[in-house]
C-alpha cells in the first residue's frame, strides 16, 4: 500500500481504483491558486506518490525535501514542470499520460478554430443580448475553411489528428517539424513537409502542436507574425510559452493576422488583458483534455503506473523517467 498525495480534485470516480488500495489524500489549492515549491513540499512531506499537474512546480527542491517520493504520477502528458534530471538522481519515477488526450485536444484546436473563423462567441452575445432583430446580409461575416491551408507546426498525435479533421472540411494541409515525419504519417494524413517560413507565409491557419522546449520558447514571436497571412487565424492548443503573447496583441491590433483561438498561455491563469480586450480572440482555459472520458482514462493511467510501481513491476507503464 502507497500513501499517495492528489494535488489538485480529479474527474468524479476518478480515483476510485486509487482508494481501494491504497491510501489517497487530494488537495485543493485556492481557486485560481498555484502551489509554490514550498506548499508542494509540504503536501508531499511523507508521500510516496505525488500525483501532480501541469501547475505543480515539481523541482531539485521538492525531491531534496521529500526523501520519501518514490514516483510522481503526472496527470498530464506534458512534463515541462518537473525536473526530470533531479527525479532521476534521487531515483524517482515520473510517468505521463501520454496519448489518451489526441482527439479531445484535436477537438479543441478546431472548436477554436471554428469560433474565431465564424465569430461564435460575438453571434452568442448577439443573440444574448437582444440585438437579433432581422437577418442581415452583412452581419459578422466569417471565413470559410474548404480550399483553404492548414499549416501544423508539430505533426505528432495531436497535430496529425488535427491534420484528419483538416481533410474533412476540404483543406489542403501543410506542416513543418524539427525533424521530418515518418512517410506514413504525411500520407495518412495528405500533409506536405515544408520550412517554418513557408508555412507561416502560405498557411489561411496555423495551429500549434509542438513541445515546449528552448528552441520552441516564442517560436511564434514579432517576426513569425508578420510573416503570417493577414488574413490568417492563429490557433494554440500546445504550451502558451510557444507564442510570444505581447507580440501577438500588437500583431491583431496592427491587423497583421486576422484572429486567434488560445487554450493555453504564457503565464496560466494569467493572461495578457490586451487578449481579453480583442474581440478578434477567442480564449479558453486550458480546456484541451477536458472530456470526462479523456479525465478518466488518465487518471486510470496514473493507477496503472502506481499499482506497477507498488507491485515491483518489471515495467511500470507511462513512464518518462
Amino acid at each position: 500500500m502507497a500513501h499517495v498525495v492528489v494535488t489538485r480534485p480529479l474527474v468524479e470516480g476518478g480515483l476510485s481504483e486509487l482508494r481501494e488500495a491504497h491510501t489517497v489524500t487530494v488537495c485543493d489549492p485556492p481557486e485560481g491558486a498555484t502551489r509554490s515549491e514550498e506548499e508542494l513540499i509540504a503536501l508531499a512531506d511523507e508521500a510516496d506518490v505525488l500525483l501532480t499537474v501541469l501547475a505543480d512546480p515539481v523541482t531539485e527542491r521538492v525531491f531534496e525535501a521529500c526523501p520519501n517520493l518514490k514516483m510522481v504520477a503526472q496527470y498530464a502528458v506534458g512534463i515541462d514542470n518537473i525536473d526530470l534530471e533531479a527525479a532521476e538522481a534521487h531515483d524517482v519515477v515520473v510517468t505521463h499520460t501520454p496519448g489518451v488526450l489526441t482527439d479531445a485536444t484535436a477537438d479543441m484546436a478546431w472548436a477554436l478554430l471554428l469560433a474565431v473563423a465564424r465569430h461564435v462567441p460575438t453571434a452568442d452575445e448577439y443573440v444574448r443580448d437582444g440585438q437579433f432583430e432581422r437577418w442581415e446580409t452583412t452581419l459578422l461575416l466569417g471565413t470559410e475553411l474548404a480550399g483553404k491551408t492548414m499549416g501544423i507546426v508539430g505533426l505528432g498525435r495531436i497535430g496529425a489528428a488535427v491534420a484528419r479533421r483538416a481533410l474533412g472540411f476540404g483543406m489542403d494541409v501543410v506542416y513543418h517539424n524539427r525533424h521530418r515525419a515518418n512517410p506514413t504519417v504525411e500520407r495518412q494524413v495528405s500533409a506536405q513537409y515544408v520550412e517554418l517560413d513557408d508555412l507561416l507565409a502560405t498557411s489561411d491557419v496555423v495551429s500549434l502542436h509542438c513541445p515546449l522546449n528552448d528552441d520552441s520558447h516564442h517560436l511564434i514571436d514579432a517576426g513569425a507574425l508578420q510573416r503570417m497571412k493577414e488574413s490568417a487565424i492563429l490557433v494554440n492548443t500546445a504550451r502558451g510559452a510557444v507564442v510570444d503573447e505581447a507580440a501577438l496583441v500588437d500583431a491583431l491590433n496592427a491587423g497583421e493576422i486576422a484572429g486567434a483561438g488560445l487554450d493555453v498561455f504564457e503565464e496560466e491563469p494569467d493572461v495578457h488583458p490586451g487578449l481579453v480586450e480583442l474581440d478578434q480572440v477567442v480564449l479558453a482555459p486550458h480546456l484541451g483534455s477536458a472530456t470526462t472520458d479523456t479525465r478518466m482514462e488518465m487518471a486510470h493511467m496514473c493507477g496503472e503506473s502506481i499499482r506497477a510501481l507498488v507491485e515491483e513491476a518489471d515495467e511500470i507503464p507511462h513512464r518518462a523517467v
